[in-house]
């Protein structure tokens, strides 16, 4: 099995290199002409974007295919005192680079919207602030010129005091999208709400790809384990919401999301690295019927985390423990 690792956003070994620049409303209303504050917010994401790219070489060069690429490029570009500003037509070339690296170079990269982005939501307002927060990843991830398979990983959000009809809720209103945000979507067990069992029984009954995280499934579980929920995990990789844009005869993995509690008493919390052995045991399980699989890292240390990972599993491959290495943020495990 082809395990690939990848990280998130930011870089703690690249200086000087955030994607994530912003610039606040209050700054903005500052600026006593609004044109000239609306360049200021362009020229703010072109520098994102040129950061993103930096990233980007960074991780072509160390071998790192998998990237999640920051929900700041664009600062400001959902309030609601902004809605009649369009940057896209001023930052076109700026996605198309990156976009074309991206493709150059074979990435996977995604977009995970923040924990405002709920669609079991029962109020209204909120469901329309989630719905153009959706469209605005989706507005970047088609500037970038990118096919579906680029997806945007959400939560299916609270419970509002009853789960069940949260869970419908979630169903309903996620089939009044348009196909164009529908297909982009995949849904992640959270570590206080909807458990791995729960999104997984969403996913199927919508289609939709289901992204694991493991670290929240074994915080949030019904006593299961989580390479028994895999077989069915797995095949909702092979939904036609997952499969649109993917190639006759290519594949798309699945993804999994890893990270480590920071301590006993903060269990959920994210640790700066990864404990290597929750990992390659829940990797041993899957790996004799799943071809290949993609890692997000969410530790603090980012891609120092992907990389001190990489020299853990250097030091289990040496000893043979079924591990290969095949480059420098891939693996291949055997059953």
């Amino acid at each position: 099995m082809i395990v690939r690792l990848g990280y998130v956003a930011m870089s703690t070994l690249i200086p000087n290199c955030s994607p994530s620049k912003t610039m606040t409303m209050a700054s903005f209303n500052k600026l006593n002409d609004r044109e000239a504050a609306l360049r200021r917010l362009e020229s703010i994401s072109r520098t994102n974007l040129l950061n993103t790219l930096r990233l980007l070489r960074h991780n072509a060069a160390s071998d790192i295919k998998v990237y999640r690429l920051t929900s700041k490029l664009i600062p400001l570009a959902t309030h609601p005192d902004l809605q009649d500003w369009d940057p896209f037509a001023a930052l076109a070339d700026d996605f198309a680079e990156v976009g074309g690296f991206v493709k150059k170079h074979g990435m996977r990269v995604s977009f995970h919207p923040d924990h405002f982005t709920v669609l079991s939501t029962p109020r209204p307002e909120v469901l329309a602030s989630s719905i153009r927060d959706l469209q605005h990843h989706t507005n970047m991830l088609n500037a970038l010129g990118l096919p579906a398979t680029a997806k945007n990983n959400i939560h299916i959000g609270g419970a509002y005091g009853d789960k069940p009809s949260a869970a419908v809720r979630f169903r309903e209103q996620f089939g009044t999208l348009p196909l164009a945000l529908r297909e982009r979507i995949t849904l992640e067990n959270d570590d206080k709400t909807f458990n791995a069992t729960e999104t997984l029984a969403v996913c199927q009954s919508l289609g939709l790809p289901m992204v694991l995280d493991i670290h929240h499934q074994w915080v949030n579980n019904e006593g299961e384990l989580p390479w028994e929920l895999w077989e069915d995990i797995q095949k909702t990789w092979e939904s036609p919401l997952a499969l649109t844009d993917v190639l006759p005869g290519e594949h798309l993995p699945p993804k999994i999301h890893v990270s480590s509690p920071r301590s006993p008493s903060d269990p959920r919390s994210h640790a700066e690295g990864v404990e290597p052995a929750p990992l390659i045991a829940f990797l041993k399980r899957i790996a004799a019927s799943t071809p290949a699989v993609d890692v997000m890292i969410e530790a603090k240390a980012k891609d120092g985390a992907l990389f001190g990972l990489m020299e853990a599993l250097k030091e289990q491959a040496e000893v043979g423990n079924g591990i290969t290495l095949l480059d420098g943020a891939s693996i291949n495990i055997e059953p």
